[in-house]
């Protein structure tokens, strides 16, 4: 199907917010969104697993540019593996919206390549109109600091020895690099948690990935204006060779760049990468709990459980209006009260493949 080119010769400029589960990408972007003035700014926010829940979170960003109508949530999996089903429609959608966004700005999942999402703006039926003004990675510096990426290391450990087929490093290690190496920004989160000689470590591993050159900057609370984080002008979709990824995923076009007439099917075979089925996630119908500490308590004895890397959610507290957020990664767990009104309760919990569900279930349901 074909889409009419915009009424202006202007790209829209898109901005690709990726970085591993918990580092704080739903934050930062909340927080450009507030700080973006009369700017209309459309969200494709990517979820893993059944539930919204970040999209949610951004609907409500404070700014009247933009509503909630201006968020679309794609929750049929990580984003780099279903380009052709959910992203480029959604994208092809957008350029016909009126009045057209000033800006566009995706977060991908904690579990997303970015490399094959900035390949698929050269799509004839997305090049003409859209381009990337910038990919930003998030880097969490308090995990980092100690030496892991937000993760149970043991079961990373557990899950490498039981793949005869693995020979390459885990799959959480690519996904890491290959979040940095696509970078044109690297924002270190959670930086007031560590101290001068934590830093200088967190820099040491993020130089060891990220192309040279390239600007790092430090983000308390995601404390970063649109000024800082949009107008990079990087053009990364031109750009690939210098972004391919850090390790063989089995999804580089077998045809010239300037080629791309192709159908949607063969794109897909194209690009036959299978990172998505090292993951699995959960929604787990949460009991009301007792207290804000007895919900805490749960939280971190599911994340204790092997091969589980991330909680979020909602949940309900007896005796209180209002429902819970939870946000929990690696060992912390942050909770607060949400300022909505909606009632909808639900914990999405994201780990290795074969983690123990009715484990799960029993730790929050």
């Amino acid at each position: 199907m074909a889409f009419p080119a915009p009424t202006s010769a202007k790209k829209i400029p898109a901005t690709v917010v990726t970085g591993f589960l918990g580092a704080g990408k739903t934050t930062l972007i909340r927080n450009l969104i507030a700080q973006a003035g009369d700017k209309k700014i459309a969200l494709i926010v990517n979820e893993f697993g059944d539930m919204g829940f970040d999209g949610e979170l951004l609907s409500d960003c404070g700014n009247p540019h933009c509503t909630a109508d201006d968020v679309v949530e794609l929750k049929n999996g990580c984003i780099c593996c279903t380009v052709a089903e959910d992203f480029l429609p959604t994208m092809e959608m957008l350029i016909t919206r009126e009045p057209r966004p000033d800006h566009i700005v995706i977060e991908t999942s904690g579990l997303a390549l970015p490399q094959p999402l900035v390949q698929a703006f050269q799509w004839p039926s997305v090049r003409a109109s859209v381009t990337v003004d910038g990919v930003v990675t998030i880097a969490d510096a308090a995990a980092l600091s100690e030496g892991h990426y937000s993760q149970n290391e043991e079961a990373i450990a557990k899950q490498r020895a039981m793949d005869d087929n693995l020979d390459h490093d885990s799959p959480i290690d690519e996904l890491f690099a290959d979040q940095l190496k696509c970078a044109d920004m690297i924002v270190v989160s959670k930086a007031d948690l560590v101290d001068e000689d934590g830093m200088k470590r967190v820099e040491e591993i993020i130089a060891e990935h990220a192309r040279t050159g390239i600007k790092l900057i430090q983000s308390r609370n995601g404390d970063l204006s649109a000024a800082v984080l949009l107008g990079l002008q990087s053009e990364a979709e031109l750009d690939m060779e210098s972004r391919q990824a850090a390790h063989d995923h089995h999804h580089h076009d077998d045809h010239d760049d300037d080629d791309h007439d192709h159908d949607d099917d063969d794109h897909d075979h194209h690009h036959d990468h299978h990172h998505h089925d090292d993951f699995h996630s959960m929604v787990v119908s949460p009991r009301v709990f007792a207290s804000m500490d007895a919900l805490k308590d749960a939280v971190t004895a599911a994340l204790s459980q092997s091969g589980i890397l991330r909680v979020k959610g909602y949940a309900a507290i007896e005796g209180k209006k209002a429902r819970v957020v939870v946000q929990a990664v690696g060992r912390r767990v942050d909770c607060w009260f949400d300022s909505a009104t909606d009632d909808k309760t639900g914990l999405v919990v994201i780990g290795l493949k074969e983690f123990d569900q009715p484990a799960i279930e029993a730790k929050l349901g």
